[in-house]
């Protein structure tokens, strides 16, 4: 739950239209400080689901609860594997921080400090929207292709960042999710596995990343091999593992308020911090 006086401090705007595509069109929720006059960081928050269902609203608490610790949020939808395999759920990722870019007059968005945050689906998405920049075939064209699509800080909640391991390889074999998702096992499409991992990308240039993870999850939403790569680039990372929280952590209020815990002072540190640091030069 988020308290109603945190929700009447917040200016919102719903069912806004970020990408086209023929016909259908995608929407994403803004939210903003109603007390904050000068232009702030923004968070993408995007939903979990298997990649084949749920909706923006799933991440709206969260978007909702980081907007009233000083940062624009954006909620939004993703084609889903129903109706699109990979890439087009990582295109809609990226259109979206290109539209926040393309809009930061209109939000009152800093447009060079943008995070991205996302749960289990939503946080394999997050983490490739971090280490994907410049990749040509994860951009789409769901609009504004002369805006940028990088961010500069990511929190991946129980998602999956390497999608050519051994446990992953089985997997594919036999979840139908994953095989509806990128058309087929990793045996059989091992390049649109490659393509869809965030380890394949990773190099010096990617942004801090935090993960969070419930203890009873699957070891691998830990991302050993992508922070001891990481660490390897002197890049900022970290993990936090929520105690006794199984996969969807983010349903109940005890494990929702610790994973706030640490979202938010590592977005802070990353975000604001930086901007703060630039404005001084």
């Amino acid at each position: 739950m988020i308290p109603k006086a945190v929700l009447d401090k917040l200016d919102e705007h719903l069912d806004v239209t970020f990408a086209k595509y023929g016909d259908q069109t995608l929407q994403l929720d803004v939210f903003r400080p109603k007390n904050a006059s000068a232009e702030l960081p923004a968070i993408v928050c995007i939903h979990g689901g298997g990649w084949r269902k749920g909706s923006k609203i799933n991440h709206r608490k969260v978007a909702q609860a980081l907007a009233a610790q000083g940062y624009v949020t954006a909620s939004i939808d993703y084609r889903l594997s129903e109706e699109a395999t990979f890439p087009a759920h990582i295109h809609d990722c990226k259109a979206a921080v290109r539209f926040l870019r393309a809009n930061a007059d209109k939000y009152g968005i800093d447009s060079d400090h943008i995070g991205a945050i996302g749960h289990s689906a939503g946080g394999h998405l997050a983490a490739l929207l971090a280490t994907s920049t410049g990749v040509a075939e994860l951009e789409g064209d769901g609009g504004n292709s002369e805006f940028s699509s990088a961010i500069q800080a990511v929190v991946p909640m129980g998602g999956q960042t390497d999608f050519m391991s051994e446990r992953n390889r089985q997997k594919s074999a036999s979840a139908e999710i994953w095989q509806q998702f990128m058309g087929g096992s990793q045996d059989e499409v091992p390049e649109a596995y490659r393509l869809a991992s965030p380890l394949s990308h990773l190099d010096k240039t990617d942004p801090p990343v935090w993960l969070i993870t419930g203890e009873k999850d699957d070891p691998s939403t830990r991302a050993e091999s992508l922070r001891k790569k990481m660490d390897e680039f002197g890049i900022p990372n970290g993990l936090t593992i929520i105690k006794d929280a199984p996969h969807p952590f983010t349903v109940k209020q005890v494990w929702f308020d610790q994973m706030m815990s640490s979202a938010v002072p590592f977005f802070d540190r990353t975000l604001k911090s930086a901007q703060e640091t630039e404005q001084k030069r």
